[in-house]
């Protein structure tokens, strides 16, 4: 099953890939672009862009900056994993922080998560 998507963000998408954040670049060159189990990056869902997706595991993967703990982009956080869960993709959060300083563990929570949604599949 193909997921909705808003054809008007392609042209976003493709500037924020160019545009990827330090973090965002850490974590798809050093490990999701070599994943065995395929990932794209600025994927369009619905009406949003996510980060990072595994459509084989129907993950996301998000890499946060400060907005997102501030009270609006927590709401909107909330409502966007709502929605995308309506399609039964799950979503992953990580703070820049947690990419500068664990990784290794963020990337072993990312390879865990996939093989689990794969074999429940």
């Amino acid at each position: 099953m193909s997921l909705p998507y808003n054809s008007n963000l392609i042209p976003t998408a493709k500037a924020l890939r160019r545009n990827a954040t330090k973090q965002e670049r850490h974590l798809w060159y050093d490990f999701l672009r070599n994943y065995p189990v395929r990932f794209q990056r600025q994927k369009t869902i619905d009406r949003f862009i996510a980060d990072f997706f595994c459509a084989a595991a129907k993950l996301v993967v998000e890499v946060d900056g400060s907005q997102h703990y501030t009270e609006r982009g927590m709401t909107g956080d909330r409502e966007r994993s709502d929605i995308l869960a309506q399609y039964g993709v799950e979503v992953l959060r990580f703070s820049n922080a947690e990419i500068d300083q664990c990784f290794e563990g963020v990337c072993q929570q990312i390879d865990f998560t996939v093989r689990k949604r794969i074999s429940e599949m």
